[in-house]
């Protein structure tokens, strides 16, 4: 009997095995397989955007950027600076600044950041195959930490700026840079946030970051961010951090402000900045209630300039602006990267809060001298070795002095045009026999000259002609 029963116990548990490996096939393994089979899913009639919200959702998904990497990492090059010490007796020393830039065409431009050149007395650039060029600053822009340099090539790998507008945050972007000398290094991230001022730039007004928690250390300081579809969306230019390297916070200047700034060198030797006249705060919680604002955001004027753009257009102290066009304001960073955008003599539309009533207003804007015209201030090297600081006279002026020249906007102390006894506010008419027309002018003869150099001119409350000797080092 008790074998028998013991049977049966065998019997019965052999069945139940049976019956579960059965059940198993025919039911649960199937139903692993249902979620990996697009066409049992049709079978049981699953909604017709189903695909399609997956297809859209693996979209955003980055697989790879290897192919983006690629085109994008050989037009970033490894840049290095050198300042001359002048403490060494017996030979030249050098102190080197090391950093990133990215060819913008395919002569030679490169952009970087103001702060890698800034005391170089000279620049080496190394490409990402290796070959090595001299370059030469074009010009810079120390208010965005923007420098753009040049280099005697042709053919060359290069990148262009895309629209920084349409990045989004959560979007997927890819960091190209040097950290440490390690040259060509890729790495990746998302952008964070937009129109950050963090008050690393002297004039923060200017500052307005896409954030990004893209892996940047020192050496990636003038490196590309760069899209998943390859557009160069800013340069590098900072990182936030209690140790001196990465800590998950990076800073790029957006791409429409560089190209901008970029342009403007180029065309002008200085970039053009429209001005409207007025100081501004970010709206908080006490300045709307206080208004009655309907909302949170936007900039409040707590200032305006006698004789301004904005009081022409009739802008007044404490009105709230929400928007510049079809770009809306929510802090100052964003107003003045917007501003930032435009040129003197640009017509803007500016779109305003006063009291709970929404208005509008057309403003012409002007440059820091309150007038419409472009003024070119160069930024060259022989400038700032010689002490000098000059500007294209303006219209106004041209029309008051009746002449054509530059003016001496600044001296520095103890510098060689210093010694001459030159002041602020000398008009030059002559470069030795030659007319000076503009100030580009004037930087190719200083550049071109080898011997002793006669400015002549005048002031305007002094009409007499005043000659200033000096010798050049070139």
């Amino acid at each position: 009997m008790k074998l028998s029963a013991l049977l049966w116990q065998s019997l019965i548990t052999l069945t139940l095995i049976v019956c579960s490996i059965w059940i198993y096939d025919r039911y649960l393994k199937t139903a692993v397989i249902i979620d990996a089979s697009p066409a049992y899913f049709n079978e049981v009639s699953l909604p017709e955007d189903h695909f399609r919200r997956a297809d859209a959702l693996s979209n955003r998904i980055p697989g790879d950027f290897v192919s983006v990497a690629n085109k994008a990492k050989s037009s970033v090059v490894y840049i290095t600076s050198y300042e001359k010490v002048d403490n060494s007796v017996f030979k030249d020393e050098y102190k080197r600044e090391k950093g990133s830039g990215v060819i913008i065409s395919p002569d030679g431009d490169i952009v970087t950041n103001y702060h890698v050149i800034a005391k170089a007395d000279y620049i080496e650039i190394t490409l990402e195959d290796k070959r090595e060029y001299r370059a030469e600053v074009v010009g810079t822009d120390q208010a965005t930490d923007l420098a753009l340099l040049k280099i005697e090539a042709v053919g060359l790998p290069f990148q262009r700026f895309a629209n920084s507008d349409s990045l989004q945050v959560g979007e997927w972007v890819l960091a190209i840079g040097n950290p440490f000398g390690l040259q060509s290094t890729v790495t990746a991230g998302i952008v964070s946030a937009k129109a950050r001022n963090i008050d690393v730039i002297d004039q923060n007004d200017i500052e307005s970051f896409i954030q990004t928690d893209a892996a940047i250390n020192p050496g990636s300081s003038g490196g590309a961010l760069v899209s998943t579809s390859g557009g160069l969306m800013g340069i590098y230019s900072a990182i936030l951090s209690k140790s001196g390297n990465y800590e998950g916070l990076s800073f790029a200047i957006p791409g429409n402000l560089a190209r901008k700034v970029v342009v403007d060198i180029k065309e002008f030797g200085a970039v053009q900045r429209g001005k409207i006249g007025i100081g501004i705060t970010d709206v908080n919680a006490d300045i709307a209630d206080r208004l009655d604002l309907p909302f949170i955001k936007g900039v409040y004027i707590n200032s305006i300039n006698l004789n301004s753009a904005a009081a022409a257009a009739g802008i007044k102290k404490s009105d709230v602006i929400t928007a510049i066009g079809e770009n809306e304001i929510n802090s100052s960073s964003e107003f003045y990267e917007i501003l930032n955008k435009y040129r003197p003599g640009d017509l803007i539309t500016v779109v305003y809060y006063r009291g709970a009533r929404m208005k509008s207003s057309k403003i012409t804007l002007r440059n820091y001298l309150n007038t419409i015209d472009y003024i070119t201030v160069p930024n060259d090297k022989i400038l700032r070795d010689l002490g000098i600081e000059v500007r294209d006279l303006n219209s106004i002026e041209k029309a008051r002095v009746k002449t054509e020249g530059i003016i001496v906007i600044s001296v520095s102390k103890g510098s060689k045009i210093d010694q001459t006894n030159m002041e602020p506010g000398f008009i030059v008419e002559y470069f030795n026999e030659i007319r000076i027309k503009n100030a580009k002018e004037f930087v190719a003869l200083l550049k071109n000259s080898e011997d002793e150099v006669t400015l002549r001119g005048f002031y305007e409350r002094y009409p007499d002609v005043y000659p200033y000797t000096f010798q050049l080092d070139n």
